[in-house]
């Protein structure tokens, strides 16, 4: 098995949440890091993916939405300051394809969750290293993780949506 590296600067973890029932919210992580060991890349099959998030390093564009994101009503960040995701089994579904299966835990609430994940292709990048880009999404209930906090609205409905889409980017190079 390979040992493969995150280029941080061609990568991100995104989400989006319903906000007042009308528009959306969108945010990253970060900060983040991950193990992803394989034979061959070009064949997701073969390999062991493990994320590590830092939940302060919220970032939705907007200081007081972060901090409030950062406590207790959210991820009580300094209780659990991180959120993890450890692959369980990868199946092939197309010839660029997946569905990654793991473990998503936040806030100590462990779920398995399946990310349909798209290979992008492989390539050299200007200082002569392979590279191979990949996009996964899926989309959680909130709520089964313990971040249940949210208001009602005057005319109805809520002010946070309980689905959260999450949505990771990466591009990746041999260790």
């Amino acid at each position: 098995m390979a040992k493969w590296n995150i280029d941080l600067g061609h990568s991100a973890i995104n989400f989006q949440v319903k906000h007042m029932m009308v528009s959306k919210v969108k945010g990253v992580f970060d900060t983040y890091s991950a193990n992803i060991e394989a034979a061959d890349l070009a064949d997701l099959t073969t390999a062991n993916i493990s994320f590590t998030i830092d939940a302060a390093s919220i970032n939705t564009r907007s200081e007081d939405r972060d901090n409030h994101l950062k406590a207790a009503d959210f991820f009580d960040a300094e209780k659990y300051p991180t959120i993890t995701f450890k692959s369980t089994n990868i199946t092939k579904k197309s010839d660029d394809e997946y569905a990654i299966t793991g473990d998503l835990t936040i806030k100590d609430v462990t779920k398995s969750v399946t990310f349909n994940t798209e290979f992008n292709g492989k390539g050299t990048n200007p200082w002569g290293q392979e590279v191979y880009g990949f996009e996964s999404a899926t989309t959680i209930n909130r709520e089964e993780f313990g971040l249940t906090w949210n208001a009602a609205l005057e005319t109805g409905g809520v002010l946070v949506g309980k689905d959260i889409k999450i949505t990771v980017e990466l591009e990746v190079n041999p260790a």
